[in-house]
């Protein structure tokens, strides 16, 4: 007989020789994801302000409000999750953790230690603007406590001994804390982020008057053609990649590009969240999965050619054309065909890494 223990919406697994920790309800991990965006939009809202108010001196913010209030609150949703592990009021009880949480737990205590830690550099050093914002120590301090925090239900549906699971409303927390997670990293890569190009200034990039420029914004594109596709072969790695699943990463990272660009690039958002559609029709076509390496790696080339292909025709089939002073400019073909290639095959690349090929056990003749 199976014995289940109610704990805060938590449910204990079947005992065993070994205790065993509690798993969090499906309902546990919806409140934490939901309350992690919170946290996140506030962030976003932070970078924006950085990005566009001009001469910001001051700690106390409104978007610093969003922010610290979201952390409030989603720390104490965590410690509200966790707290049949913290009855003795001595030494936590790890066994008594939530699978997924005890990480989360120490990443709440250290955010509140680099909250602190960043109110004393801005009292010291001053407020920071655009991309110093990205190398501050207090900074990525914070940003790494609350990738934690807010992944917390990718790692409990992740550590769970459960049947195996398909489809994106049993996944729907893991997934929505994954694209929350990849908010995160491309937020503080933004320096290297291709989706905060504006359609002229891609047009500009794929006709070559500056190679500069072009350089800059080809690096860029690699560099996030990573961020994309590199939850989706997460997924792969444990599931089969559930289908929407691309279309609420894709989302949430158009929409974090757009708010730190001023809202200068929505028709260029637009195209990305066309690319996830037609990735989400990629994979319920292809099923990738690590079980199916081939699939998986034809899902990650196609996936990059379908996303940066769609995002280049948007540029110009939804954004104004572009004039010089000598008439309207034209695409170079090498890289208007060729740039998608490229990332095609840095999306194969990162599937073989992801799920490298088995070696075969050859026999002594």
């Amino acid at each position: 007989m199976v014995n289940i223990e109610v704990l805060s919406g938590t449910e204990a697994a079947p005992s065993g020789p070994e205790p065993v920790r509690p798993i969090t309800s499906y309902r546990t991990d919806l409140v934490m994801v939901l309350l992690g965006a919170w946290f996140t939009v506030g962030l976003m809202l932070d970078a924006w302000a950085h990005n566009n108010v001009p001469g910001l001196e001051t700690f106390f913010t409104p978007w610093h409000a969003v922010f610290y209030w979201g952390f409030l609150v989603t720390g104490g949703w965590i410690a509200w999750t966790v707290r049949p592990a913290l009855r003795g009021g001595g030494r936590p009880d790890l066994r008594a953790m939530p699978v997924g949480y005890a990480s989360a737990s120490v990443a709440v205590l250290a955010f509140a230690l680099f909250g602190f830690g960043d109110f004393t550099w801005h009292e010291v050093f001053g407020i920071e603007q655009n991309i110093d914002i990205l190398f501050s120590p207090t900074h990525l301090g914070l940003v790494v406590s609350m990738f934690v925090i807010v992944t917390t239900p990718l790692r409990a549906a992740w550590l769970q001994d459960r049947p195996a699971v398909s489809g994106l409303r049993p996944l729907l927390p893991a997934v929505l804390a994954l694209a929350l997670g990849s908010t995160l990293v491309l937020l503080f890569l933004q320096y290297g982020n291709a989706l905060t190009f504006n359609a002229a200034s891609v047009q500009v990039a794929l006709s070559n008057p500056d190679e500069g420029f072009t350089g800059r914004f080809v690096s860029a594109l690699v560099l996030t053609n990573v961020v994309l596709l590199a939850p989706l072969l997460l997924l792969a790695r444990r599931w089969v990649v559930p289908v929407g699943s691309a279309t609420i990463v894709y989302a949430f990272l158009a929409g974090l590009s757009t708010a730190v660009s001023g809202f200068e690039n929505v028709t260029m958002a637009a195209g990305v969240v066309v690319g996830g559609i037609g990735v989400d029709l990629l994979a319920w076509r292809l099923r990738p999965s690590a079980d199916a390496p081939r699939r998986l790696r034809a899902f990650a080339a196609l996936a990059a050619l379908w996303t940066w292909t769609a995002f280049f025709a948007t540029a110009y089939v939804a954004g104004e054309a572009v004039h010089f002073e000598r008439g309207p400019i034209t695409p170079t073909p090498e890289l208007l065909t060729g740039i998608p290639v490229v990332a095609a095959l840095v999306g194969l690349l990162l599937a073989v890494l992801v799920v490298p090929t088995q070696p075969v056990r050859a026999e002594r003749a």
